[in-house]
Parts: structure tokens; sequence; C-alpha cells
């Protein structure tokens, strides 16, 4: 009897820590971090974490739906470069900054449609339809620019990714903006409940009409689109349109999303959380440079925090 209550208070324990394991991580992250640095909660270094995390925590909202939709995308870092090339290729060329904004949306809305409709209509694992299209738009970024930064823009094209309001820098507005809409859609739209419908069990969503490979083409669509967003953010702050620029960053984005709480199976989290997730891996960065941690170490943190995240997502929803 003792034995089954014992089993009981655990199952307990693990859900609780499963559906609040992010604000919990985050909360700890950040008491332990006022104890070990004075500078951890001053005013500019927070709103640093937060500029920090702006433009990953952006695709972060489009791998959130991708994710939701029980798909992955790995092309989000190389989607980032080439729409950020493109844009800094027109600003280069006549200089008009709309038509470069335009085309480097463009560019990354349109490559995430392809990956749609490759995983949709010709039924490609996302998996293998994304790293491929990761590698092609690395490529293309370097056919473009020949290797060689893109820079020298326009002042006011600056001012998207370095300028601010007041003191909150404007990535951090838009990240903000796109969280909001981000959530909009999830909870007060059709579109939104299908997204959930879709990851929780696509043939039942089939079979209720609703057609998921469009759902599955629009999600892959929006996160190619933020990726561009967060690639002009990033071009415009560097005042430099870089080949490298995103190497890796698919890691820490599908890292916010399944910290947040959004399960790797499809079907449940939310934007909500996503912003947790985004603002631990900020505050994991940003504490860990405070202490002068090397880098090589920091990796190894985030990898653990990571597969702490995944464990409890899995303890929680085993029978």
């Amino acid at each position: 009897m003792e034995n089954a209550e014992s089993k009981m208070n655990f199952k307990y324990i693990l859900q609780f820590l499963g559906k609040f394991k992010a604000g919990i991580g985050l909360l700890a992250l950040v008491i332990v971090m006022s104890f070990l640095s004075d500078r951890f909660l001053s005013l500019p270094n927070m709103l640093n974490i937060f500029r920090q995390v702006s433009i990953m925590g952006i695709m972060a909202v489009g791998m959130t739906m991708v994710i939701l939709s029980q798909g992955i995308d790995l092309s989000v870092g190389s989607l980032l470069a080439l729409s950020g090339a493109v844009t800094a290729g027109f600003m280069a060329g006549d200089g008009n900054m709309v038509l470069a904004i335009l085309a480097g949306l463009a560019v990354g809305t349109g490559l995430g449609l392809f990956n749609g409709l490759m995983i949709s209509k010709a039924n490609l694992p996302d998996f293998i339809v994304t790293l491929a299209m990761m590698s092609i738009a690395r490529g293309l970024v370097l056919v473009y620019t020949g290797g060689r930064p893109i820079s020298g823009f326009d002042p006011a094209f600056r001012i998207i990714g370095g300028g601010r309001v007041g003191m909150v820098p404007i990535p951090v507005i838009i990240f903000a903006v796109i969280l909001v809409i981000g959530y909009l859609v999830l909870n007060k739209t059709t579109f939104g409940r299908y997204i959930y419908a879709v990851g929780g069990n696509k043939q039942a969503a089939r079979l209720a009409g609703i057609n998921t490979d469009s759902i599955k083409i629009k999600v892959y669509a929006i996160s190619g689109f933020l990726a561009a967003v967060s690639g002009i953010i990033l071009t415009s702050r560097l005042n430099s349109a870089q080949p490298t620029a995103g190497v890796a960053y698919e890691l820490d984005v599908i890292a916010m999303v399944v910290l947040g709480g959004t399960s790797l199976t499809g079907g449940k989290g939310s934007v909500g959380g996503t912003l947790i997730g985004a603002l631990i891996i900020g505050v994991l960065n940003n504490s860990l440079n405070l202490l002068g941690v090397a880098s090589f170490y920091q990796e190894v943190a985030k990898g653990l925090v990571i597969l702490v995240a995944v464990l409890l997502d899995s303890l929680q929803h085993r029978d």
C-alpha cells in the first residue's frame, strides 16, 4: 500500500515538474545568479539578455508551430544567412531599403514554402528535407556573396537591428510583437487549433476534414519567413551580411522550444513556454559569461540542460 502511494506521489511530482519545468528552471537560474553576480540583475544586463535572445527567439516562434505540427526545421540558420545576404545585396545595389527587405523576406518565405511542399506533397521526411535545405541555402549564401561579407548600409536600415525606443532595443520590440501575434494565431484562430490537431493525431485530423497538407505547408512557410526576419535584423545589427551567419542557430532555436515545454512528438506546447525557454538559454549564456566560464563548457552546460528537459518530458508521458 505504501509502495503504491509512493509511486502515486512520484507521478504527481513528475507531472508538476513536467508542467512547470521551464518556469522553475528559469527562476532557479535567476535566483542563483543574483547571488553569484551583483551585475546580473542590473537593468542594462537584463536588456542585454533580451536583446541577445531576440533574434533566435523570433525564429523559435516559427519553430514552435513546426514542432507543434509534429515536424522539425533544421534549415532556419541557413535561411537566416541567405535572407540577410539577399537583403544586403539589394541594399548595396540600388539602396532601396523597402525593396531589399521585401526581397529578403520573399527568399526566406519561398524556401520555407518549398520545404513544406516537399514534406507534404512529395511525402518526404521533414528531417531529410530541411537538412538538405540547410546545405542548399548555405551553399547559395556562399555563391551569392562569393564567400565575402557584404557591408555598408544606409543608417536608416541600421536602426532596425541597432536602434532603441527609449532604453528598449528595437529587436526586443519586434520579438515581443511576434510573440503576441504567435500567441493569438495559436490560441485564437482556427488555423492555430488545426496546428495542434495535426500534431496531436494527423490521421484523425485528416478524417475530421482538416487539410493537413495545407497546414504543414503554412507552418514551414511561417518558419522561413521568421528566419528571414531574424536574418534582416542580424544584418542590420552587424552592418554586414556574413556568409557564416546563423551557423548552428537551429540547435539553439530547437532547444528554446523544447525547454519551453513543446513536445517533440507534436500537439503540445505554447509560445509562452517558448519565451521562457528562450530566456533560459539567454540567462544561461549570460550567466556563464559573467562567471568567466569558457565557451567550450558553455556548450556542455547547454546540452545537459536540454537533456534534462527532454528526460522530464519523457518521464511525464510514461505510463
